[in-house]
């Protein structure tokens, strides 16, 4: 089974487009493939319980069914951080509590699992501890979304250096056109080639209807997916 754990250089970066994105290429490979959203800050009530519309998202993409509160164990309705909405809600996350969650996830038979983060890399879930802690924990190699906007390149950059400070696998980045207006969208793109330390992945143009990536073949290889 592969894994991967998708993170932004931000908040609406586009994790859950691009996940969503990366769900529908692989079922187009008749490939089994289920979404995990650990976390998840903003939520309302439907059916008797807490959903998030990310979390949504990623079972609609998915080929794989699982029930909800395996897809987004850890939900909360206000749309702040999670740890900070965990605590108004007398609830503590913690790196054991989501290996557990993410254990019941695996029994499901599949051949892809891909875990969209919250917020950016360093998002905290308690006190003392961060979501990349869990991703060490799992071992995991990474897929980077960069939002291309102004400060993407800062963005990106910072998230690269701590990827490596924490020995992350990182196995590439996907740009994903958040701003249509963007000022020298090429040439930032350009930039990120030349100074990320990984390869880009694919690309996902702004408002394209049906939304689909501009895929390279460093994409297919990472997925296992055969041209």
């Amino acid at each position: 089974m592969k894994q991967f754990f998708i993170t932004g250089t931000d908040t609406d970066a586009g994790k859950t487009h691009v996940s969503c994105l990366l769900l529908k290429l692989l079922a187009q490979h008749k490939k089994r493939a289920l979404g995990f959203k650990p976390l998840a800050a903003g939520a309302e009530i439907a059916f008797d319980e807490l959903v998030n519309d990310d979390a949504l998202a990623l079972m609609e993409s998915a080929t794989v069914s699982a029930k909800y509160d395996l897809i987004n164990p850890f939900t909360f309705a206000p749309p702040i951080a999670p740890h900070i909405a965990a605590a108004k809600a007398d609830a503590t996350i913690t790196v054991e509590g989501i290996s557990q969650a993410y254990a019941k996830l695996s029994e499901l038979e599949c051949d892809h699992i891909l875990t969209e983060g919250a917020g950016g890399w360093a998002l905290p879930i308690n006190d003392t501890d961060y979501l990349y802690d869990w991703v060490c924990k799992e071992q995991l190699p990474v897929i980077l979304v960069v939002g291309m906007k102004l400060g993407c390149l800062n963005h990106a950059l910072l998230t690269a250096a701590h990827f490596k400070m924490l020995g992350i696998n990182c196995v590439g980045w996907i740009a994903n056109q958040i701003d249509p207006a963007m000022n020298e969208y090429q040439a930032n793109i350009d930039s990120l080639k030349l100074r990320l330390p990984f390869p880009l992945l694919a690309i996902s143009p702004y408002a394209d209807n049906p939304a689909k990536l501009q895929i390279y073949k460093s994409l297919l290889e990472v997925l296992s997916i055969k041209p």
